[in-house]
């Protein structure tokens, strides 16, 4: 290829090949032309006295046609030509003898065949340059041809699409300095090679006329001459920007992929189980029961298919579980997992049925031999991705494991402790419940042998304390009776009560001890009280509690001592049972643990009376609270709801 390779491409043809009308009009006027001429040179050559080779003039003519690029055109003219000439020559000297008048002839005649075909070959050798120039411009790469000084010399129409320059802006300019290319390296290495093996490959960046950047791989061919002298330079530029920078997309996701993998502290096994979807569908196995039943008949099965899937790469934070040193770990999932496991046949049914993920928990072998508790969790890729990227993620569940072990242990030490709790929380019920008839017994038995110690006895009140310990007895029997049935979870008998006898009966049930300690008890019952509903004893050991505790905390009191029970209607509907005495009060930092079981402010005290007092309110639908000011006193008041109409009597 020479510089003479830039093709000749007629202005006037259009797209289709077909040509314009400016392109018919020229044709018309080189015919009629080389018409005009051909008859000119005939009648020089016939009508005058010339001496010479006037017929080889009819060569203007023929190369005159020739630039219509019709062979037709220069055919016809070689022959009209020939056929004047011959016609001139008889006419002129008809039957004369060979003389120099003939060779003259002769030599326009092979004048005029000569420069006909030298126009035929001219024509098919420029047709043949104008169909490569056409294949140029129909590629979708860039081309351009220079010379070796660098300016272009042909430009085609890719790159006027491309670059933005159109072929009248781009020929004659030198290629680097318009496209302002920069090279991967020295730019007298590239033309070193250039000139050396006559081509050249490699990746450069060119500019538009926009200004954008393009990244291009690129192919030089080098043109000599036959002295062997560079003439000329072809560059095919491929323009692969976008795929440079998906490939730099793609660098820079699998550098990210491969620190996260690295740096993360979660263990991370790459797998490839692409052998194992080759053995399913040899099987035919493609769910979960086929699996499992084919499992069943082929107990080696699931052990082949562990060897199957092989282990491609697994991250530090997995390596330092397993114990491995360095780049030594397992070849595959069998190495890792022990006989007894059965979460890998669940796996595989998983990843027969095409589940995304699967999660469980198992127990790897470490290097050392030791068996280590995990979590995992199997991401499976999708179908049209390939089974050779199974990703499992594994957490080490060992401290999980022992924290596990330890609550185990805490739980069953704390439901021992509970136990133990509960038997001394019931061992504290029954002590508290029962000493207080008992507590009555002794008194009414020592004043009954004071009675009768006198020196004459007096035997009514001596009857008296014998009935009070005789109720007291029973009223310690029921007692035990209630906490039986209560253990033995015997349904309360409830029953409709009227709140004055119930008020009445624990009055002279804690009427002799306050008596004892000094304290004066008044009862205020107001009348008309609905009834309610509830356990008699239960509800009578709430009011005996609150009075004895009444008196107790007014022991170092001075006199007067006052304990007032008064019962009332409520303002909500249910009824009041008031508990007020005149002692110190309570303290504000104790008020909220009041209630709590074994809390007590007295040193000989369990803690457990008030605590069981709320519990039989709220079982009677009611509440139990306490109002106090320091230096006034207490008062507990215990709320109960009234009968329901349909209570037993």
């Amino acid at each position: 290829m020479s510089s003479t390779l830039r093709p000749h491409r007629p202005s006037a043809l259009s797209r289709a090949g077909h040509p314009v009308p400016a392109e018919r009009r020229l044709r018309l006027v080189l015919r009629l032309s080389a018409a005009v001429l051909m008859l000119a040179i005939f009648a020089l050559d016939t009508f005058t006295t010339l001496e010479g080779a006037v017929a080889v003039l009819y060569v203007v003519a023929v190369l005159l046609v020739a630039r219509t690029y019709r062979r037709g055109d220069i055919v016809i003219a070689a022959v009209g030509t020939a056929a004047l000439t011959l016609v001139a020559y008889v006419d002129m000297h008809g039957t004369a003898p060979f003389g120099a008048q003939t060779v003259r002839a002769f030599v326009s005649l092979a004048a005029i065949g000569i420069a006909a075909v030298l126009a035929l070959q001219n024509q098919s050798a420029m047709r043949t340059l104008s169909d490569q120039a056409m294949l140029l411009d129909l590629s979708h790469d860039m081309i351009f041809v220079r010379d070796v000084s660098g300016r272009i010399t042909s430009w085609n129409r890719t790159a006027q699409e491309v670059y933005g320059w159109p072929p009248e802006d781009a020929v004659g300019r030198r290629a680097d300095e318009l496209l302002k290319t920069r090279y991967p390296g020295p730019r007298e290495a590239v033309e070193s090679e250039l000139l050396d093996t006559g081509r050249w490959e490699g990746t450069l960046e060119q500019t538009t006329r926009s200004g954008s950047t393009l990244v291009l791989d690129s192919r030089w061919v080098l043109q000599r001459d036959r002295a062997g002298r560079p003439v000329a330079v072809m560059e095919t530029h491929t323009d692969v920007t976008e795929r440079k920078a998906a490939y730099a997309a793609l660098v820079r996701s699998e550098r990210r992929y491969r620190r996260m993998f690295d740096a993360s502290r979660i263990g991370v096994v790459e797998q490839d189980w692409s052998a194992v979807r080759a053995e399913l569908d040899a099987l035919d196995l493609q769910d979960a029961a086929a699996i499992e039943a084919h499992a069943a008949a082929h107990p080696q099965f699931i052990r082949q298919a562990r060897r199957l899937a092989r282990i491609r790469d697994v991250n530090p934070a997995f390596a330092a579980m397993l114990g491995a040193v360095g780049t030594a770990y397992p070849a595959s999932v069998d190495d890792l997992l022990g006989e007894s496991d059965r979460t890998f046949g669940e796996a595989l049914a998983a990843f027969a049925r095409g589940d995304a993920f699967h999660e469980g928990e198992s127990e790897i072998i470490g290097a050392d031999g030791r068996r280590v508790p995990v979590l995992f969790a199997i991401t499976f890729p999708s179908p049209e991705d390939g089974d050779a990227n199974v990703l499992v993620f594994v957490i080490d569940n060992t401290e999980r494991r022992q924290a596990q072990d330890a609550l185990f242990t805490a739980q069953t030490e704390l439901a021992h402790a509970a136990r133990v709790s509960t038997l001394g929380e019931l061992t504290a019920s029954i002590a508290h419940e029962v000493n207080q008839p008992l507590m009555a017994v002794v008194t009414n038995g020592e004043a009954g042998m004071r009675w009768l110690r006198r020196e004459t006895p007096d035997l009514p009140e001596v009857e008296s304390a014998i009935a009070r310990i005789i109720s007291e007895g029973r009223r310690a029997a029921e007692i035990v009776h209630r906490i039986r049935a209560f253990l033995a979870k015997v349904p309360v008998q409830r029953q409709r009560m009227e709140v004055a006898s119930v008020v009445e009966e624990a009055a002279r049930l804690v009427q002799h001890e306050l008596a004892r300690e000094r304290v004066k008890l008044r009862v205020d019952i107001a009348a008309h009280l609905p009834a309610v509903d509830g356990d008699r004893v239960q509800l009578q050991q709430v009011l005996v509690n609150l009075m004895v505790n009444a008196g107790q905390a007014m022991a170092s009191q001075p006199a007067p001592r006052m304990v007032t029970l008064t019962a009332a209607p409520a303002s909500d509907g249910q009824v009041a049972i008031r508990v007020h005495d005149t002692g110190p009060g309570i303290a504000a930092e104790h008020l909220a643990r009041l209630f709590d079981p074994f809390f007590t402010t007295r040193p000989q005290g369990m803690g457990m009376g008030l605590a069981i007092s709320r519990t039989i309110a709220e079982a009677h639908g009611g509440r139990l609270h306490v109002e106090s000011e320091p230096g006034h006193g207490a008062a507990f008041t215990l709320l109960l709801p009234t009968a329901r109409p349909d209570a037993t009597t």
